[in-house]
């Protein structure tokens, strides 16, 4: 009898312990959708640079991925160049995709740190 008291003590100090890390992973989720909301609000705000042909086509995106400016040197402006014109917008548009992928990862793996998630784990965003 004796026993049994013991073991269902031992059993609720376990599980009042096991509560308290449910409440301690709970907080942290939550301070992380906080900070992942922010991160959200302030790309809307940042824009990303990208170009191509050492500059002589230029783009600028919003954090959203919306193309603000497109600046194309008058070198370029040509019949002739109008396909590499073409493939050089892709590229700078790329490469500004690309450096606000980077940011937008850097930023979640700042936010995510305190979840000691296994390397190269994503979650869906």
């Amino acid at each position: 009898m004796l026993e049994k008291i013991i073991t269902k003590q031992q059993g609720e100090s376990y599980n009042m312990k096991n509560m308290g890390n449910m409440m301690s992973m709970m907080k942290k989720a939550q301070k992380m959708q906080n900070e992942m909301q922010k991160m959200q609000d302030n790309l809307s705000t940042l824009t990303f640079d990208g170009e191509a042909g050492s500059g002589i086509v230029k783009v600028q995106l919003t954090g959203k991925g919306y193309a603000n400016f497109l600046k194309v040197d008058d070198s370029l402006l040509s019949k002739d160049d109008k396909e590499d014109l073409e493939d050089l917008i892709v590229v700078a548009f790329n490469n500004a995709k690309d450096t606000m992928e980077k940011h937008v990862e850097e930023e979640t793996t700042r936010i995510m740190g305190d979840l000691q998630l296994p390397p190269g784990f994503k979650l869906p965003m």
